[in-house]
């Protein structure tokens, strides 16, 4: 078994080095990740420049782009050979809910899946790697299930682990996304020059922690595995829509 392993935390993060060890133990693992910490990037790739392509003291590659760039890059001329599996991780701090739109641990993984490959990304739920074996296991087991057990056509995961030792995991829901509040306010400084500078504001609370969801889940104790797709299309509009707007044809 092929694996192609990013992250978006960087290169030196120890969640993809904890999860490049247990990967391992299923098959040979490639590592392309970014040079530096490109969390929240979503799936931005980098077209305004040329990326560099480097090589860790321990094999890894780095690239000085976007968590994207590094799996695009790896699929479409870096590598000799189609991975088996994507995965992305593991990222510190969780992705759910809204927060699958910006992570760029989502987005290695989604690049993965767009084109045509089972895809994971793995998130520990709390920041600080407390545990980070907990979250390395399980998604080690998730992988070769999906390896054991391939699917028909390409699946896109996303595995959320609590910060709990082994043994006081509850186990492992299958899930589907929740919804947060809108995030917090930005906070504006002065910089030295007394000129207004902007931090976005923290991620807001849970709206959407039902039964089901991935918030809910956690919050319970369990891991959250939940099932992504990419198709954005609002299909309940469709047909109201073709009705409103059937008379703005040419001219």
């Amino acid at each position: 078994m092929r694996i192609l392993l990013a992250n978006d935390d960087g290169y030196l993060a120890p969640g993809l080095h904890a999860l490049y060890a247990g990967l391992r133990r299923l098959g040979e693992v490639t590592v392309v990740a970014p040079e530096q910490n490109a969390s929240a990037a979503s799936n931005a790739l980098t077209l305004n420049r040329p990326l560099s392509v480097l090589s860790a003291d321990n094999g890894f590659l780095y690239v000085n782009g976007t968590p994207s760039d590094c799996v695009h890059i790896a699929l479409t001329g870096l590598l000799d050979f189609r991975p088996d599996l994507v995965v992305s991780g593991v990222n510190n701090g969780a992705n759910l809910g809204d927060d699958t739109i910006y992570s760029g641990t989502v987005a290695a993984a989604t690049e993965g899946y767009l084109f045509g490959l089972p895809a994971l990304a793995v998130s520990l739920v709390q920041k600080g790697w407390a545990h980070l074996d907990t979250a390395v296991d399980l998604a080690v087991r998730v992988a070769q299930q999906v390896a054991e057990q391939p699917p028909q056509s390409p699946v896109l995961f996303n595995l959320n682990v609590p910060n709990l030792p082994r043994d006081q995991l509850r186990g492992l829901q299958v899930t589907r996304l929740g919804k947060r509040h809108p995030s917090q306010p930005v906070v504006m400084q002065r910089n030295p020059r007394n000129e207004p500078v902007y931090w976005i504001g923290s991620a807001g609370d849970a709206l959407d922690d039902q039964p089901g969801t991935d918030f809910h889940a956690i919050a319970q104790g369990y891991a959250a595995l939940t099932p992504l797709q990419l198709d954005l299309t609002h299909y309940r509009l469709l047909e109201d829509c073709r009705k409103r707007f059937a008379a703005l044809g040419p001219g």
